[in-house]
Order: structure tokens, then sequence, then C-alpha cells
């Protein structure tokens, strides 16, 4: 059973990792998707604004164009000027002005976005004549090669598009023309927390889904080891109550067994002794029977019939049955409340106090001692023994439901099966308390008050 539940929980943690592995995907490719739909809005909407730099300012672009053929020009007469070329184009003297103008431009037309751009030079090609193209600069775009612009870094920028120029002229001996090529790079801020808003929605569902999952897989979880726990109690209860019900039938069996002895019959005092453990035990085994059928475990559930008994009759009766079944445990008693009547459930305290009693015999008990007082109008048992004792840090699990010491494995006695449980719940059922004074290796002392 427990091999089984184990697997179900290893298949359960795989399934719930691979649904949340698919989940985890599905928002990765929704995130990644929403990330190219806003790129394309922000492309569409700069593609707005402009399809060609010079609709920002044609004079400035009317200079750059003389530049540019100024240049051409000049490494013509003398190719060896080419990083001075490249030097003159990144360092143009339009350079503040038209990134100021661009970026006032996006501004006013796309005022819900914050934008940084940089538009960064990628070719400068010469065509002289039929000559082959003459590269004077071609580099991979970087923020070095920047033109315009106040964009410090294209990591976290991503590409708007490419533009191609070309700019024809003429020296003394030859026509040219010149090719170039830039590229405009834009950053929008705080774009990660534009996506997750659009995101919003889906971010809610997909949280809520893999917490409802694991919520679901915690609690069938707990239902298997609730199940199991439940299966291996009643296991353990039907185990038990048969030793529980074996105590007063063995004392039945030795009560029978010496009535066949002749000296006995003839003794009547040892006669009628004999005759009212019967009786007593008889009237257990079946108010036992009865207990077990309407399980009133619950110190609310119990139905007390209580009655008034004299104390020290009471608990004489309990030690006289008590020895018999254990002839081997020497029992001593003071009793110091003589002659004390109460009133209380006969059968109920009986069952707890012989359980307390069966308790130390599981736990190696040879010598019991059993006394009684007054105080404050309360009526105490103590109950002292030389057995193993019970270690303090599992003082607090001793009267919870079905919780037995592990040492008491190591015991042919069983209890009911409810442990202590049992005997606090009918405690607490005449309004009374009971504790523990123990340490291991040095015995146990239960002390039960009841209100006199």
């Amino acid at each position: 059973m427990k091999k089984k539940i184990n697997l179900l929980i290893l298949f359960s943690v795989v399934v719930l990792l691979a649904l949340s592995t698919m989940q985890f995907y599905l928002v990765k490719t929704t995130y990644d998707y929403k990330v190219a739909q806003f790129r394309t809005e922000v492309k569409a909407k700069i593609a707005d604004i402009t399809n060609d730099y010079s609709d920002i300012d044609s004079t400035i672009f009317n200079k750059k164009d003389l530049l540019y053929r100024e240049l051409a020009m000049n490494y013509i007469l003398d190719n060896k000027t080419r990083n001075r070329i490249k030097n003159a184009i990144l360092q143009n003297q339009f350079k503040k002005e038209l990134t100021h103008k661009l970026q006032l431009k996006f501004e006013e037309e796309i005022p819900d976005l914050k934008i940084d751009f940089a538009i960064v030079l990628n070719k400068f090609v010469l065509y002289n004549n039929a000559k082959a193209a003459d590269t004077i600069f071609a580099e991979k775009p970087i923020i070095g090669n920047k033109l315009y612009g106040d964009l410090a870094s294209l990591d976290d920028a991503f590409l708007v598009r490419n533009y191609v120029g070309t700019t024809s002229g003429n020296t003394v001996n030859s026509d040219f023309k010149l090719l170039t090529e830039d590229a405009l790079y834009v950053s929008v801020a705080n774009w990660e927390t534009i996506i997750l808003r659009r995101m919003a929605m889906i971010l809610c569902f997909a949280i809520l889904s893999i917490l409802t999952l694991i919520n679901l897989f915690v609690i069938a979880i707990k239902a298997l080891i609730k199940q199991k726990k439940v299966s291996d109690i009643k296991t353990d209860f039907i185990n038990n109550i048969t030793h529980e019900l074996k105590t007063p039938l063995a004392t039945l069996a030795i009560s029978t067994k010496i009535l066949e002895r002749k000296d006995i019959r003839d003794n009547e005092k040892h006669f009628d002794n004999l005759v009212a453990t019967i009786s007593r035990q008889n009237n257990r085994l079946q108010q036992l029977i009865d207990q077990v059928l309407d399980n009133s475990l619950g110190e609310n559930e119990i139905e007390l019939q209580k009655e008034k008994i004299n104390s020290e009759t009471f608990l004489s009766s309990i030690i006289n049955d008590f020895k018999i079944s254990n002839p081997s445990i020497v029992i001593a008693t003071e009793f110091k409340a003589i002659e004390t009547s109460l009133f209380l459930d006969k059968f109920h305290l009986t069952t707890a106090i012989q359980n307390v009693l069966e308790n130390a015999v599981k736990y190696g008990c040879n010598h019991i001692n059993i006394r009684t007082s007054l105080v404050n109008n309360q009526f105490n048992i103590s109950i002292q023994d030389d057995g193993i004792g019970i270690s303090k840090s599992k003082h607090s699990l001793l009267f919870d439901k079905f919780y037995r010491v592990e040492q008491g494995n190591l015991h042919n006695t069983k209890g009911l099966g409810l442990g202590l449980y049992y005997v606090n719940q009918i405690i607490k059922a005449h309004q009374g308390t009971i504790a523990v004074i123990s340490d291991l290796g040095k015995g146990a002392v239960f002390n039960i008050s009841i209100p006199f």
C-alpha cells in the first residue's frame, strides 16, 4: 500500500511538473508574441512619422548630401583619406540639431511612449565609373557608429528600419555614385512593464491555474495519506481491540479454572470473590463490545451513566481484577482518601484506570504504586510505575488519538489501540484532568484529578 501511494505521489509530481512546464511554455510563447506585436506597432508609428529622414528637415539633409559628395571627391583624389571620411561623417555638425528635431517629433506623435533612438551608419560605398565598387566603410551596427540620437547602447534596442541613400557627383576626370546605408534603432522605456500589463489577464489565469493544480495536488496527496492512515488505524484498532477483549476473557478463564478447585468452592469468601470477579468481567466484556459498536470516543459524545460509589472499594476491585491477569506485577496502595463517595461512570472510569495500568505493563514495569488523596475538592489518583519511562519530548503526544510510543512495539501486551487518548477523554468527560511525569529510564507517574 505504502509503495503504491509513493508511486502515485511520484507520478502526480511528474504530471504537475509537466503541466507547469507546458503552462510556462505557453506564457513564454505569448510573451514573445506580445513583444513582437509591440515592436511592430512602434515601427508602424515611427514609419508614419517619416518615410525619409529628409522629411524632418530638408535643409539639413541637403547639407548632409553636400558633405557626402565632398568626402567622396576627396577620396577619389586621395584614397588614403578612408579613416578621415569615417570620422568626418560620424562627427558631423548636424548631429545635435537633427537629434533634437527627431526627438521632438517622436514626443509629439507618440506621447504615450518614451523613445530613445540612434541612427547608426552601416555602409559608405563609392561607385566610380565602370570600376568595381569601393567600399570605404562597412561594419556591423554598433553604437560607436552613431550618426544621430541619444541612445547609449543597442543592447536593449530593436531595429526599426534600414535606410539606403544614393548621391551622384563628378570630378574632373570621372563621374561617381555614392551609396550610404544607415539603420534606425529605438528603445522604449519600461517596455517590459507595458508588455506585462497587456498580459495581465493571461498571467493571472496562468498563476491561478498553477496554484489550483498545486492545491488540488496537495489535497489529493493529503487525502491519500489520510486514507492510508485511516486504513492503518483500522487495522491496528481491530488487532488491539482483540487484545482488549482477551483481557476480560482471560480473567474469566482463570477465574473459572480456579473455581474448579474444591478448596476454593469450599471457601465461601474466595468463592464469592471469584463469582463477583466473573460477574464484573462479564459486564465489562458486554459494555466493551457496546462501546466499540457505539464508537463513543469524543468527550462530548460519551454518555456517562454516573452512580454513587465508594472510592476505596471501586479501586480495590480494579486492582484485584488486574492482579488476576497480571500476577507477576507487584501493586502497592496508599489510600489517604478513605470512605470517600464519588459520583462517576463506573464502567468508563474502570476502563480508563485499567488502560493506565496495562500501559505500565506494556512499558516494562514490575512494581506499581497507587495513591489517593483529597486536595481542594479534587479526588486525586496517582499511578506510579518503574517501567522504561517516556521521553519528555513525547509527553505532548501521549494523549493524541491513536498515538503510541515507539518503544511499546517491543512488548507483547497491547492496549485498546486508542491509547491514553481514550483515558484522557474519559477523564475530561468527568470534568477532570490527567497529567504525566516521566523520563526515559525513570518510570512514569500518571496523576488523575476528578472533582469531588
